[in-house]
């Protein structure tokens, strides 16, 4: 491999890594100390819901404004202005904290500013990837890109935990501290190719994302596969019932049936980093899906703790590689003054499909046990395979992902 073809001698890239590393930590450290503060002030599980509920709304609420906005600024001021309101709202968790002044409300409110500084850092993020590596090295990049966050779920939930020990206004502070060096390090981040600046705002520039998607049945059918396959084939949100009731562990079991999912996903995001998809990619994230979907029954219908481990793992594995294609077949296919629109439909989609997915878990259980869930909703993954592949026939016939081209030209950006 020549030097040219080595992500580590992409300098924009390795800032860019950088940086979505410390974010996700941030994110993940963050989330531990707002829920365990939260539950120890409430006792409530409702209250945790709507802890999720606070952080959704926001993505919902501005899915059409984030986009636009990722498209018509300079991506990487926007991305500096959201890192620093959540520096801003996670220090103030921080002193009302340190102070003994916080209480419930407080950190409904501040999770809700959090939640609308992440509609526009995470569309911001997948656009501007794009634009610090070459054309040729996309595929690998998202896959690098895939593992920082897998990484920082193995690593910040533990992090977050340990310094808890410590005092919630620690977590916090220690989160604000990522966030600052986040925004900071974006700003040594140099794209290699400018971008085309759309006017100014309208109701039809704003709606273009989702026209974009629609057209594109590729996209569309990527993107939709594996909303459905998380929405269905979600099993963790019924962990803890089978860490206590089904393979017996306790809490320690509960953490490492969460973490197997993040060690399998790292794993193969960077497989898939040295070792990018070459041809057939259309039919692998089919393959992979349905792989997901054997997986989730296998550690629905399982006993064992060593196997329910080896399954979660499977699925992480097999889910990265969906997500991999996914993301890079919407890169390379959506022109580069559209992508921060496009990226905040898909984060819509897949952030839905991941809140209603705990929830139809929730539902299904209810009705027909853990198990019966588990097993369901593996069934209805594979199910939906074998439906996208007739409903999509241009995604299985997608070939190599680095022969897509985008429809707009760029050209270098002098510094």
């Amino acid at each position: 491999m020549s030097r040219d073809d080595a992500l580590l001698a992409q300098r924009p890239f390795v800032l860019f890594w950088i940086a979505r590393v410390f974010a996700m930590l941030a994110r993940q450290m963050l989330t531990v100390a707002v829920g365990w503060q939260m539950y120890a002030l409430t006792g409530s599980a409702l209250d945790l819901g709507f802890v999720g509920l606070a952080q959704f709304l926001p993505s919902f609420l501005l899915v059409l404004v984030s986009g636009h906005v990722a498209d018509r600024f300079d991506r990487r001021r926007v991305l500096q202005a959201a890192m620093i309101v959540d520096a801003a709202a996670v220090l103030a968790l921080c002193i009302a904290s340190a102070l003994g002044r916080i209480d419930p409300r407080a950190i409904f409110m501040l999770v809700f500013v959090i939640g609308a500084a992440r509609a526009f850092d995470v569309p911001t993020m997948q656009a501007l990837l794009p634009a610090v590596v070459p054309e040729r090295l996309l595929a690998r990049a998202v896959a690098a890109n895939a593992s920082a966050s897998q990484a920082a779920i193995i690593v910040g939930p533990a992090a977050g935990g340990l310094l808890y020990i410590a005092g919630p206004a620690v977590v916090y502070g220690t989160s604000a501290v990522l966030f600052i060096i986040t925004a900071a390090l974006v700003h040594f981040v140099h794209p290699q190719r400018t971008l085309r600046r759309m006017p100014a705002a309208g109701l039809s520039s704003v709606l273009d994302g989702i026209r974009f998607i629609r057209s594109r049945p590729e996209v569309l059918g990527a993107i939709s596969l594996d909303m459905f396959a998380v929405l269905l084939g979600g099993a963790t949100a019924l962990l803890p019932i089978y860490a206590r009731d089904i393979l017996h562990t306790g809490p320690w079991g509960l953490g490492l049936l969460r973490s197997a999912m993040a060690v399998g996903a790292l794993g193969m995001a960077l497989w898939l980093a040295r070792h990018p998809l070459r041809a057939r990619a259309g039919r692998r994230m089919f393959a992979a899906v349905a792989v997901f979907g054997v997986a989730t029954i296998v550690f629905g219908v399982s006993r064992s703790f060593a196997l329910s481990l080896v399954a979660l793992a499977v699925l992480g594995a097999s889910d990265m590689v969906s997500v991999v294609v996914r993301q890079s077949l919407m890169q390379l296919r959506t022109p580069d003054h559209m992508r921060g629109r496009v990226s905040a439909v898909n984060a819509l989609f897949i952030g839905t499909s991941n809140e209603l997915g705990e929830f139809e878990s929730g539902v299904v259980a209810a009705w027909l046990g853990a198990v019966a869930a588990v097993v369901v909703g593996g069934a209805g993954t594979i199910a939906i395979v074998l439906l996208w592949m007739r409903l999509f026939p241009a995604l299985a016939n997608v070939d190599r992902l680095e022969a897509t081209r985008p429809l707009a030209a760029t050209r270098p950006q002098s510094r």
